[in-house]
């Protein structure tokens, strides 16, 4: 299965690489299944999964950001794989090195979650560079963790897709402030690329609030479908499955906006009720300490909007 996951993410960054940064990779193709635009791009990158696995593995059924969930082996199949075949699309068709294919594989009981999953792969797709990862037996290449544990010089990522703005920023803003000199903040358009960024050491964390927004705050729903064209877009656990079993065989934290683990999510759906706020850390101080900083965020915005 690992040797699948890896041949598969180098079947579709073969078909995507040659179209990073093309103008015509933009035309809107349709809709994801969780409301997404699909753009050509993602379009062709789909075809080649769907093609691969046809030709490769056809008893192995998958779950991709635009096609849901496809078996041409009906209830025989024995595992599933969790695909984003372009993590990070915007940027893919900016031509920039933050997009990825990604891809986990998990064995296919009537309900898997999260803690079903047995191997991640992640591969950048302009680089090559991947990580992959195998439940119990570590992370290839061996992590560089972050040893900071300070707010004030953490070098940090988050993302606004989707996302309303001035509320997101409102629950991030003591980090974003705490930051901003002495550390940094970026959001490059890929859970999966910002997520292995903590793998290298080149970022601390990865905060993703968006699902507590929604479950916590009254107006937030409405505020979410307004953006989203009627669908409320956030990390599905096709976007940030591969990448967060890489980040725990590498020994960083990972869990959802509440510091909860993510062990028992269910692993297959990508409407609001699958989806998963993040917060990973190279640490579990820094965990902790960006955990607070949510909770506080989320009071301010009840505070505004009440």
């Amino acid at each position: 299965m690992r040797d699948l996951c890896v041949d598969l993410a180098a079947a579709i960054r073969e078909e995507v690489l040659p179209r990073l940064g093309a103008f015509g990779g933009r035309t809107h193709a349709g809709e994801a299944a969780g409301g997404d635009v699909t753009f050509a791009i993602d379009e062709s990158a789909e075809q080649r999964l769907e093609a691969f696995l046809a030709e490769r593995a056809p008893d192995v059924a998958f779950y991709s950001e635009d096609r849901g969930m496809v078996s041409t082996a009906g209830d025989q199949a024995e595992w599933v794989l969790i695909v984003d075949p372009i993590d990070g699309t915007r940027p893919a068709l900016a031509g920039l090195e933050s997009c990825c294919v990604s891809i986990a594989a998990a064995r296919l009981d009537s309900e898997p979650t999260m803690g079903d999953v047995e191997v991640g792969c992640v591969m950048e797709l302009k680089s090559g560079a991947s990580f992959v990862a195998e439940r119990g037996r570590g992370l290839e290449p061996a992590t560089r963790l972050s040893e900071n544990r300070a707010i004030e010089r953490m070098f940090w990522t988050y993302g606004f897709r989707g996302r309303p703005a001035r509320a997101l920023v409102e629950v991030l803003a003591e980090l974003i402030d705490a930051s901003s000199v002495g550390g940094s903040t970026f959001d490059l358009g890929s859970a999966a690329f910002d997520m292995t960024r903590i793998a290298t050491g080149q970022l601390d964390a990865y905060v993703e609030p968006g699902p507590r927004l929604v479950d916590d705050v009254p107006t937030m729903r409405e505020a979410f479908e307004r953006i989203g064209g009627g669908s409320i877009l956030n990390n599905s656990p096709y976007d940030i499955a591969a990448a967060a079993i890489c980040l725990e065989e590498g020994g960083a934290v990972v869990t959802d906006g509440y510091g909860r683990p993510l062990a028992d999510r269910p692993l297959l759906g990508s409407s609001h009720e699958f989806q998963i706020s993040v917060v990973a850390a190279a640490n579990p101080e820094l965990h902790s300490a960006i955990c607070s900083a949510i909770d506080s965020g989320i009071e301010r915005l009840r505070a505004q909007v009440a």
